[in-house]
């Protein structure tokens, strides 16, 4: 991974103006990214209900790797890509990378882990969910998503493992003669980067796609499940149901769910493929990747950070009403409306000896 700091060639000429410009940028994605995770956690914590749903245990954990990324990884690349320079010597270059590797694969197994949860929560009936997602294996799955990262950061990469036959090239490019500038150079040999990528993205970038399709499928079953009924069954209370109304409904509730899906596994491979396909190849091309091709796939993973607040706690109708009520210093327009206050127009029907009622 391979997260390869930026090389000798990737700020060379950088003037003024291309520096004022990438400092503005970098900046506003770190902002985006520390504010945004912290408006996700502090929510969670004041609202109970947002406390009750499993998934957002996800969520919190996910956002709290993410914030960790945005204060701890990406401000010292940023001041290397700027400066040109890296003025914080060997050691803690290692740490940084270790941090690096560490927390962003951090945040991607979060993210495979959310959509397994979501899988058995719209795919398996109830109690096979009740099951599967029990407090202990929730607690299991976050301490993997957080341990399983330190076999391919730390422990490599501080025992030299990435390094293993490349060390000569490592040591060219830590040292640009002509400018007198030190790098952060993180460089890894062909089994170590097939491995870490393997784990780092493949497999739960597998796992997301069959988890979401399967997803995508079950809703659009529902949805046709709702329409038989809403067909097959007479309203007592007097209301006229139209067909065509709730075809229409089906259809944005389809349309909807198919466009979330789409923006979550097209932001996550926008944001991480380019650079684990460029990890993968870089080794068997003799390291002749440009570097500002490298840092420009880095930063685009780093964004992914950032996004992830918006992709799975904004685009939720309960995490915007809470991200409200906080912004808004607890404005009670924003509060939920009572359960006793509600009007919901409903219906009931008989199906094979079953009662269903349609809202």
């Amino acid at each position: 991974l391979f997260f390869v700091s930026v090389l000798p060639s990737s700020t060379e000429g950088f003037g003024v103006a291309e520096k004022i410009v990438l400092l503005t940028f970098i900046s506003a994605v770190i902002l985006m990214a520390i504010l945004g995770n912290l408006l996700v956690m502090v929510a969670v914590c004041r609202d109970r209900q947002l406390r009750k749903i499993k998934t957002n245990y996800f969520i919190v954990s996910l956002a709290f790797a993410d914030l960790l990324v945005s204060v701890l990884v990406m401000p010292f690349g940023a001041i290397e890509l700027v400066q040109d320079n890296w003025i914080y010597g060997e050691m803690f270059c290692l740490v940084r990378t270790s941090l690096d590797v560490l927390l962003t694969t951090a945040s991607i197994l979060h993210l495979c882990c959310i959509s397994l949860d979501r899988y058995y929560a719209i795919c398996c009936q109830p109690l096979v969910y009740r099951n599967k997602m029990t407090p202990l294996r929730i607690a299991v799955m976050l301490g993997g998503c957080w341990v399983i990262p330190t076999f391919i950061s730390f422990l490599p990469i501080m025992q030299g493992w990435n390094s293993i036959g490349i060390i000569d090239l490592i040591q060219q490019r830590q040292f640009n003669k002509a400018s007198n500038s030190t790098y952060c150079i993180f460089m890894v040999n062909k089994p170590y980067a097939i491995t870490c990528s393997v784990v780092a993205f493949y497999i739960p970038f597998l796992l997301m796609v069959l988890a979401y399709y399967r997803i995508y499928v079950t809703a659009r079953e529902h949805a046709r499940q709702i329409r038989v009924l809403q067909r097959a069954g007479a309203p007592t209370d007097g209301r006229q149901h139209h067909p065509d109304q709730h075809s229409t409904h089906r259809m944005k509730t389809e349309t909807k769910a198919a466009k979330t899906l789409c923006i979550i596994m097209g932001c996550f491979c926008l944001c991480w493929a380019p650079f684990f396909i460029t990890n993968i190849v870089d080794p068997f091309i003799n390291y002749t990747v440009p570097g500002k091709l490298w840092t420009a796939f880095l930063w685009l993973g780093y964004i992914n950070s950032g996004l992830n607040p918006f992709l799975y706690a904004f685009l939720n109708k309960s995490f915007r009403r809470a991200f409200l009520i906080i912004l808004c210093c607890g404005d009670e327009r924003y509060r939920r409306p009572s359960i006793l206050g509600q009007t919901v127009p409903c219906s009931t029907t008989t199906i094979n000896g079953s009662t269903h009622v349609l809202r």
